[in-house]
């Protein structure tokens, strides 16, 4: 009975339009297990929930369960959108870029000052994953940098020892994430930065090319690419724009359902 109490507590049931409301406009990022009436939810995945929720934050991570065939009765609950078969997922949306904080950062002890520094920026960390990049990943990561004298040197530092993977996103309305992360890091070699933006991330922690501690993506696409690189088991939408008429921003925007 405790383990069922625990997951009651973890995952909010939603089964009417004014609890599909209150989630949506709760603050952080929401995973829906969307299940089948006839073989209910996914339980496997509820200690995985848990783990997550720990890591990330109990204000910043929730998860929610629904029924696919509330989906499809607009008297019991309705996703974002009209239910035209192209999308007929339920999904919880935020405009996001990635960040990386690289291996030279992560080896001098910088970490939590950098993420500290990123926080009162007004940048909502959404996710954040230590993990050492592997060879084919960064090839794939840094391809359009491929024909670069110094690709193999990147390359091989990025593999180095563990970087810190961050999901940003603002903590007001859809601003423009990918440029104001862009600006707060500074440019790209740090001596340049500290003699443009002194303040600037890279000025502070970042030494020479390569190890300039911070990486973010150059646009709205890379970030798309990135994310769908590095973070697999979360959906990206590629219909960012068409989701977005009529909304000045064209950021990418980060879409979660079930995580198998």
């Amino acid at each position: 009975m405790g383990s069922r109490k625990k997951e009651i507590a973890l995952q909010v049931n939603i089964s009417t339009q004014e609890l599909w409301e209150e989630m949506l406009s709760s603050k952080g990022l929401t995973v829906v297990d969307v299940y089948q009436g006839w073989c209910g939810p996914c339980k496997p995945v509820v200690s995985l929930f848990q783990k997550m929720r720990i890591e990330v934050g109990l204000d910043l991570l929730h998860f929610a369960l629904i029924k696919d065939e509330a989906l499809s009765d607009e008297d019991e609950c309705v996703s974002h959108g009209k239910n035209n078969g192209e999308d007929d997922m339920v999904s919880s949306e935020r405009t996001c870029t990635l960040a990386i904080i690289k291996p030279d950062a992560v080896a001098h002890g910088k970490t939590d000052e950098i993420i500290m520094k990123i926080q009162e920026a007004g940048f909502e960390i959404l996710t954040n994953e230590e993990r050492t990049m592997t060879e084919a990943e960064m090839r794939l990561f840094y391809q359009h940098r491929a024909g670069e004298e110094a690709f193999e040197k990147l390359v091989h530092h990025m593999c180095s020892g563990p970087s810190h993977l961050l999901i940003l996103t603002r903590t007001e309305g859809f601003e423009d994430v990918v440029t104001t992360w862009r600006t707060i890091m500074g440019p790209c070699d740090p001596n340049v930065a500290r003699r443009e933006q002194p303040e600037s991330l890279r000025a502070q922690y970042g030494t020479e090319m390569p190890f300039n501690a911070i990486h973010g993506s150059r646009d709205r696409e890379d970030a798309d690419r990135e994310l769908a690189l590095l973070f697999p088991s979360l959906k990206f939408s590629d219909k960012n724009t068409e989701a977005l008429q009529g909304d000045s921003s064209t950021q990418p925007r980060l879409k979660i359902t079930d995580l198998d």
